[in-house]
């Protein structure tokens, strides 16, 4: 491991191997650093904290703190990082608190620029981007491969589906559908992520089966509810039926309909 003369690392602290801790770290006692960790420089991570193998955490980051909750009495919470993520700089990342489970958790290879921040009890999910500047409030729950642009807000509880896109300055108030694209000040269900399906790799006949769904749950007849239960018993598409499971799922918010 190289730890800089200047670093602060506290006994107790687990440190892997091939860590890097740069000039002006500060590394809790309860901290997990597994291998090939590198923290650039005046980084601090502190709390009941792990961070997983070849994550990069670059300068002015704070991980593990107290969640930013007036609710918060101190007890046992955690922040758990999966690996090769890249949080970049003045990124903040809570931990969990006791009513909302104690685990702040984050999955693998995220990026996390400069600026965002992810509050107590989330959940997010892996290859997440949220790009500068943006919040993602207090027990919210971001799944794989979701884009938040940057300058936009998530409000506490609030589900954001796979593969998603929340356009630049949304504020988004409400659960967002797998695949779906919300842009406006206050964040509107606009269509789906082609882009993102596109990128993937993901098949035109699915494509296909995802715009069909996506204009029957606009369209069709009876409540949003309704349309998506006769969705999830008529498709057989993969893509369709993690959308209705989503939509059927257990939720504290309403949902952002189509347009």
């Amino acid at each position: 491991m190289s730890i800089h003369p200047s670093a602060i690392v506290e006994d107790g602290a687990q440190i892997g191997a091939d860590v890097t801790v740069g000039p002006f770290c500060v590394v809790g006692s309860q901290v997990r650093l597994a291998d090939r960790v590198e923290l650039k420089s005046h980084v601090v991570v502190t709390g009941h904290t792990t961070i997983g193998e070849e994550t990069v955490v670059y300068p002015f980051c704070v991980l593990g703190e107290v969640p930013q909750d007036v609710k918060f009495k101190g007890e046992a919470a955690q922040l758990i990082i999966g690996a090769r993520n890249r949080i970049r700089e003045h990124v903040t990342m809570n931990t969990g608190t006791q009513g909302g489970g104690g685990v702040t958790r984050v999955g693998d290879d995220g990026f996390f620029l400069a600026g965002s921040h992810v509050a107590h009890d989330a959940q997010v999910g892996n290859r997440v981007i949220i790009v500068n500047q943006s919040a993602v409030a207090g027990h919210c729950v971001i799944e794989d491969d979701v884009i938040i642009g940057g300058l936009c807000g998530i409000h506490q509880f609030v589900r954001i589906g796979r593969g998603a896109i929340i356009g630049a300055l949304s504020m988004v108030t409400n659960d967002v559908i797998p695949y779906g694209l919300v842009q406006g000040p206050r964040g509107e269900l606009d269509g789906l992520n082609l882009v993102g399906l596109k990128r993937r790799g993901v098949a035109r006949a699915d494509i296909t089966a995802l715009r069909v769904a996506f204009q029957t749950l606009k369209d069709g007849e009876g409540s949003f509810m309704e349309r998506a239960r006769r969705l999830g018993d008529e498709t057989d598409s993969a893509y369709v039926s993690q959308m209705v499971d989503f939509i059927l799922g257990d939720s504290d918010r309403q949902f952002l309909t189509p347009r």
